[in-house]
């Protein structure tokens, strides 16, 4: 027998223990489960920050039992509650000798409700001296050895009810989370911003470059795709009349797995009118120092041991610019596509058969040679034609447009547009991704019609941006994968599951 088996047997054994208890309790009229609600009065950090305010006051608090010591007549039992631990002291003067033989076969995982007032032990620890205890919900399994929690990260991303459990390092993640997800809320509904909900079915995956996931609705009898992106619905709200308008949530993305990447993962794109990309680097700058200042007291922060400075200016830098300072090749002074080939093959870097254009060839550069460098906050603006099929042209060179992406300490965290709102060169621009698409490349983007209907009514010069909200929240939480920011990351199932 192997040493899974082993523990899949000692498993078993340790959980029908617990069954058998709880068939004790069912059997004495005394069934946890079929009590509905418990009156608690207070949680466990208010007592504890407070206790000037609580000493010698009846209290009531519930929680899951994380440690018990049984000495004879006298014991003593830790809860944790949603806001952290307190410690309680339970006697058999207090609770008689039924209750305290009772509360002696309490496990490690089971929650109870505990009343009585609070003190301070001989060594100062803040306590709850019970006059009652009652079991609230018995727990079948037992929960990781306290000293060393659940550390396999496998485990832990599955697991996620367990891991909030032991490790209260990864709570205190979660609740930062939704901490962030507030602040920028209230960022945009200060600056004017109108909150939106647009459709995650959609008949056209539209709005960025990237492979959907597709469903069926059967009413309908109609293949429909789960969003790539919102871009396109907020757009079609700038030309129905809304001049700033936000979104945050889901979307999906049926691409790779790995530490910056989880198939559904939360974005926010934000739009507004008569505004461009330079407007949009002033919103992004401000929108994530103000965020890092408001929850973590600081907008210079420590991310993976490398200091990044959140609060002085940010560098703005042009893609070409910043290829030339990495590799000294100047695309300024290269204007054809054969002479950008040329150079892609001196340096080894092989283009698809579709894509050996220098806009396309530039991209590569920049992606090869420079994102790993940009440690501090850079804006990388001005990017090819090419890979920007939403993206006004810049006026001084139409082989560009007014684009720029967000990079911190070498990952991309946002993208962002002067809005292409010219109908017949939008057109023009999903004929060439259909062009991509019909050659194999099933991340271009699609021929959305009611969407260059809606522009044919005029939309106004439009800034628009993106930004990934779970790598975000990896920044600011010190975090080295998106899995350890998202509650339930994407998993493979196990076994025949």
């Amino acid at each position: 027998m192997d040493e899974t088996q082993n523990e899949e047997l000692e498993l078993n054994r340790l959980m029908q223990v617990r069954k058998d208890k709880l068939k004790e309790l069912q059997e004495a009229g005394k069934d946890p489960f079929e009590i509905t609600k418990y009156d608690r009065t207070e949680f466990s950090e208010q007592i504890k920050k407070n206790y000037e305010d609580f000493e010698n006051k009846d209290v009531s608090v519930a929680g899951r039992i994380m440690a018990k010591r049984i000495m004879g007549k006298a014991s003593f039992c830790t809860i944790q509650d949603s806001t952290g631990t307190i410690q309680s002291y339970v006697s058999i003067n207090d609770l008689g000798e039924e209750s305290y033989k009772l509360f002696k076969t309490y496990d490690i995982g089971d929650i109870i409700g505990i009343k009585g007032f609070v003190f301070k032990t001989k060594t100062e620890e803040i306590s709850i001296h019970a006059k009652e205890v009652v079991l609230l919900s018995k727990s079948l399994r037992d929960l990781p050895e306290k000293f060393h929690g659940l550390k396999d990260i496998d485990l832990r991303y599955r697991q996620r009810y367990v891991d909030l459990i032991v490790n209260p390092e990864v709570k205190k993640t979660f609740l930062l989370r939704s901490k962030i997800l507030k602040e920028i809320k209230n960022f945009f509904d200060k600056e004017g911003y109108l909150e939106v909900d647009t459709p995650i079915l959609n008949t056209i995956a539209g709005g960025a470059a990237a492979r959907p996931f597709i469903t069926h609705h059967n009413t309908l009898d109609l293949d429909m795709y789960l969003r790539i992106a919102n871009e396109l619905y907020l757009k079609r709200l700038i030309v129905g009349g809304f001049d700033r308008v936000y979104e945050m949530g889901r979307m999906f993305r049926n691409e790779g797995i790995d530490i910056k990447h989880n198939p559904e993962f939360t974005n926010i794109e934000f739009y507004a009118a008569y505004q461009d990309y330079n407007d949009m680097m002033n919103t992004s700058e401000n929108l994530i120092r103000s965020v890092a200042e408001k929850v973590l007291g600081t907008a210079r922060i420590n991310y993976q041991g490398t200091e990044i400075d959140l609060e002085s200016p940010w560098r703005r830098v042009t893609m070409i610019e910043a290829i030339k300072e990495v590799t000294g090749i100047d695309f300024n002074a290269i204007n054809s596509d054969e002479e950008a080939l040329a150079v892609a093959k001196e340096k080894g870097i092989e283009m698809e058969t579709t894509k050996q254009t220098r806009g396309y060839i530039i991209n590569q550069f920049f992606e090869d040679y420079v994102e790993e460098t940009l440690i501090q906050p850079t804006f990388i603006c001005d990017y090819p034609v090419e890979v920007s099929p939403l993206t006004k042209r810049k006026p001084t060179d139409k082989r560009l447009v007014e684009r720029f992406e967000l990079f911190i300490g070498g990952r991309e965290y946002g993208n962002a547009y002067s809005e292409l709102n010219d109908p017949i060169d939008q057109r023009q621009r999903f004929a060439e991704q259909l062009k991509q698409r019909d050659a194999g490349d099933d991340e271009a983007n699609m021929m959305d019609e009611d969407f260059c209907m809606a522009i044919e009514y005029g939309m106004p010069p439009t800034g628009g941006m993106g930004i990934g909200i779970d790598r975000l929240i990896m920044l600011l939480t010190d975090s080295a994968s998106i899995r350890d920011v998202i509650l339930f990351p994407t998993m493979k199932p196990l076994g025949n599951a």
